[in-house]
This record gives structure tokens, sequence and C-alpha cells, in this order.
């Protein structure tokens, strides 16, 4: 049995307190615990065995160590962020006087546009009529997620009792326990009313809206599944869950311009989140130029 590393006690009430007062997602504080896991190998490996021996050389050679592994610049910003914040929570209980991580610096990511789906796709994804229960399972799921903005994790856990006003509204619980109220269109009001219907015959204990025919609640795994599915069968390449929440954005930013309500939808705490689907919108424009362009039509002739 390996020995407990001198780390290991702390990243444990580390753990605790991100989760149950931080109020992070069971799947951030597992990314975390994974990351800080690692640290602690390396740290191992090159005999360092108190705080006080780790340094900015020890925090380059980590650096340099996640390089070596060929992981990308983001990858490595979130090994830093967990790192960060660790040794931030040291210092603040007083098991250590300065962090050497304070001054560290992680690398630039490349810019990163999100995958959108053109208007004319969201019709053709969602222009069929369901030929079964799973079917109409599925038209809710796309419609409610296009509709809403919807992380796939959100929709997963809705539960019958989330909605308000007859149906217009939908409360969600989001990424750090974070509630918000959500429209619903009448194209995805529609699809969950025949859906609930239909619903009714295979489950009446429980309290999620998707089920599967066992009367469970649909996983996430099997929300994507499905949605790549439905892509394939209606002629588009394979479409992620994430894919539609973009889609969403993007559409409400060109045709409102208003992206503090965007924010506020998609539930982001931070504007600057949001701000990459400005980026899109004028990745549209300026495309829309091109095209509108007398050169643009010199060249088809």
């Amino acid at each position: 049995m390996p020995s407990e590393h001198f780390t290991d006690k702390d990243i444990n009430l580390y753990l605790s307190y991100i989760s149950e007062v931080k109020n992070l997602s069971q799947n951030t504080t597992s990314s975390y615990k994974r990351d800080l896991k690692k640290l602690s190998i390396f740290l191992d490996s090159i005999s360092i065995k108190n705080y006080e021996e780790i340094d900015d050389g020890i925090c380059t050679s980590w650096l340099g160590n996640l390089y070596s592994l060929e992981n990308n610049p983001k990858t490595i910003q979130r090994h830093l962020s967990s790192a960060k914040g660790f040794f931030k929570f040291l210092k603040k209980n007083s098991i250590i006087d300065s962090s050497p991580f304070e001054l560290v610096k992680a690398p630039k990511s490349p810019s990163y546009l999100p995958e959108v789906l053109s208007p004319e796709d969201v019709s053709q994804l969602l222009n069929f009529k369901p030929s079964d229960t799973l079917e109409l399972r599925d038209l809710a799921i796309v419609e409610l997620m296009y509709s809403s903005g919807l992380r796939v994790s959100e929709t997963a856990n809705i539960n019958l009792d989330d909605f308000e006003e007859e149906m217009s509204f939908l409360r969600v619980l989001g990424k750090g326990s974070k509630t918000r109220l959500v429209p619903i269109g009448r194209y995805a009001k529609n699809a969950i009313d025949n859906w609930t219907n239909e619903r009714a015959k295979y489950s009446e204990d429980s309290k999620a809206l998707f089920i599967n025919l066992k009367g469970s609640r649909l996983s996430v795994r099997s929300i994507q599944l499905r949605l790549k599915r439905l892509a394939l069968k209606q002629g588009l390449p394979p479409v992620h869950p994430h894919m539609l929440r973009h889609s969403f954005a993007t559409h409400m930013l060109e045709s409102s311009g208003d992206l503090r309500t965007i924010q506020e939808l998609l539930g982001h705490s931070s504007l600057s989140t949001t701000q990459i689907y400005t980026k899109l919108d004028y990745q549209h424009l300026v495309k829309i130029y091109d095209q509108a362009h007398p050169r643009a039509k010199n060249d088809k002739n």
C-alpha cells in the first residue's frame, strides 16, 4: 500500500471546502482532485517532502513536465488554476506563509470559437414527425435545449415541477448550484406537452421530465447518443448537445444584440465568457459582407 503524501490530507480538506462551501459541482471537484493528485505525484517524483521546498523553480519544472506530456495550453491552464486555488487555500488557513504559484502565468490558449449550427441546420434537425415514443421524447429534448440554451447536464436534471407560469418558464439549476429562470419557446412547449402525455404511460413515480422506457431518469450520455443518432438520421453531421447551446446564443445575439440578457439566460457568471459569441456574430457579418461584395459576384461569372 503506497504511503500517504504530505499533501494528501490538505488536498482532501480543500476538496471538501470547494464542494461544500464554494458549492462547486461534482464534475469540477473531481477535476481538481485529478489535477492535484498529479501535482502531488510530480512532487513525490522529485523528492519534495514539505511545502517549504516548493519554490519558483519547482513550479517551472512542473509546468515543463506538463508540456512534455503534450498537454494543450487549455489543459495546462486548468492544472495551474487547480494548483493556484489549492495553495491560496493553504495560505488562507495559515498552513503556508506564501504561495509559490502566485506569480506563475499560464500559457495563452489559442482563440477558440465554438461550433454552431446555422438556422437552416437547426430547422433540418427538428423537421421530422416522431415515429415512436423515444423520438417524441427526443424532439422535446432538442427543442428545449435549443429554445432555452441549456447545458446537457441541466437538461438531464429537469424535474416535472421545475416549470412555472403554465410552462412559460423553466427553473434551471446550473453550475455552482445557481438557479436561473429561462423562458420556453412555443415549439419547445408543444413538444414537451406531447411528450408528457406519452410519458405518463411509463412512469407515475419519477420526478424526472426525461425518462427511458423503464421509467428511470435519462442520463447525460444517453442524451448525447440520441442527439447524435437524430442528427445522422436527419442528414446532418454528428451534433453534440453543447452545439445547441452555442447555436441558441449565437442566433439570439444575431437577432437581438443583447449580450447581457444572453449572459443571464446561459447562466454565465462572467460577461467575458458570453463575449465569445460576439466573435461568432462578427464572423457571420464578415461572411455576409464578402458575399455581397461586387467582386464576389464577379467571381461567380
